[in-house]
């Protein structure tokens, strides 16, 4: 027996006052970013004020929005509700770009006096941190989040999650991070700083000697001096960091947030998406539903793809109508995409009965304007 899932209502969810933060979660490829910045779009067209933040690196969304660049401050995106920036009618809509060094040195800024600032930004190991140490974007990604709220200038955030293996990497980064920060290596390396006076020198001259010796053959002096300074700067800085986090983490389980996982109808996508659905439940985050985009559905659905494909073979061993059989031969291809696609859907809804779903058919071509996301978010709702 098929199982039906239930239906997911788009519109309730943007509609709803309490409904602060959207968090669109899945896999890469899957339409993630069109479809939060959809939503976004739809939320300030039915009155919201609403600021979607996308981490997506091929900076499509700025293109769909009609802006000419996306960066680490959010700006208002023209048309929203046919009516130009200066226009009152409706809500509004504005979108960002997470920068992630960028986002790191405002935290650094922010939380540390002048002298110990510039300690830490012109240190080389800490330009290389804030540029690439794994983890950082999904960390910078919560901190972002953390900010919009906080300002309590817009009463919606959409966010487009990192695009990295796993999608919900975002709610480990911050314990990754203080991993790096707080464990053995890096104690040890401001063990000497933290000691002071002859305490530091008789350590320095035992064991961290030692491995301090080791660890310059590896990885050079100069290098072992950057990581002992720019630890010994950021120490005071970073609690702020985790303690920051953990707001933002229980924020997130928060009433007021809504996950949605974005999916295609594809083997590989929809286990992810079963990943992130049974994640979410175990970190006890408030899943609103599953959106499936790129959906091929028949035009003929009456028509099966066996009857089409033997009226086809008919056509072409009498040899008329080359054109009618090839059409035919293409809707037997649809159907049987169709119904694979469908049979995807159903091993998700039978893993999880209760998970509302909404289906974005496939789209002729890619999404470039606001036109375009506005039919998205039309899609979505209906």
């Amino acid at each position: 027996m098929t199982r039906t899932a239930p239906a997911l209502d788009i519109d309730a969810i943007l509609d709803d006052p309490d409904t602060r933060i959207i968090v669109c979660c899945g896999s890469g490829g899957v339409g993630k970013t069109t479809t939060a910045a959809a939503l976004g779009l739809r939320a300030a067209e039915r009155g919201r004020s609403a600021v979607v933040l996308t981490v997506d690196p091929a900076r499509r969304l700025a293109q769909a929005m009609g802006l000419t660049e996306l960066d680490n401050t959010p700006r208002r995106v023209n048309g929203v509700n046919g009516v130009d920036g200066a226009g009152e009618a409706g809500g509004e809509l504005h979108a960002m770009m997470l920068d992630m060094k960028r986002t790191f040195d405002e935290i650094i800024e922010a939380h540390a006096d002048p002298e110990r600032a510039q300690q830490i930004l012109t240190n080389p190991f800490y330009q290389s941190l804030s540029s690439s140490f794994s983890g950082t974007q999904e960390y910078m990604a919560m901190e972002k989040l953390g900010q919009l709220r906080r300002s309590n200038e817009w009463d919606l955030i959409v966010v487009d999650t990192p695009p990295s293996r796993s999608a919900l990497d975002f709610l480990d980064a911050p314990e990754r991070l203080g991993r790096f920060l707080d464990g053995r290596l890096i104690r040890i390396l401001t063990a000497p700083a933290k000691a002071g006076g002859r305490s530091a020198f008789k350590l320095l001259n035992a064991g961290f000697g030692m491995v301090a010796g080791i660890l310059t053959k590896v990885i050079g002096a100069q290098v072992l001096r950057d990581i002992q300074m720019f630890v010994t700067a950021l120490d005071a800085v970073f609690g702020g960091f985790r303690q920051r986090a953990e707001q933002t983490y229980r924020l997130l389980q928060a009433p007021g947030t809504a996950f949605l996982v974005v999916a295609a109808p594809e083997r590989d996508a929809m286990r992810e998406a079963s990943y992130f659905v049974e994640r979410l439940a175990d970190e006890r985050m408030p899943l609103a539903g599953l959106v499936v985009n790129r959906v091929h559905r028949p035009l003929a659905p009456s028509l099966s793809a066996a009857r089409s494909s033997a009226a086809a073979e008919d056509l072409d061993g009498r040899g008329e109508h080359e054109l009618t059989a090839a059409v035919l031969r293409l809707h037997a291809g649809r159907m049987q995409l169709a119904a694979r696609e469908q049979r995807q859907q159903e091993h998700f809804t039978s893993a999880h009965p209760t998970v509302p779903i909404a289906q974005v058919p496939a789209m002729p071509e890619d999404v470039h304007d606001l036109a375009g996301l506005r039919q998205i978010g039309q899609l979505l709702a209906s």
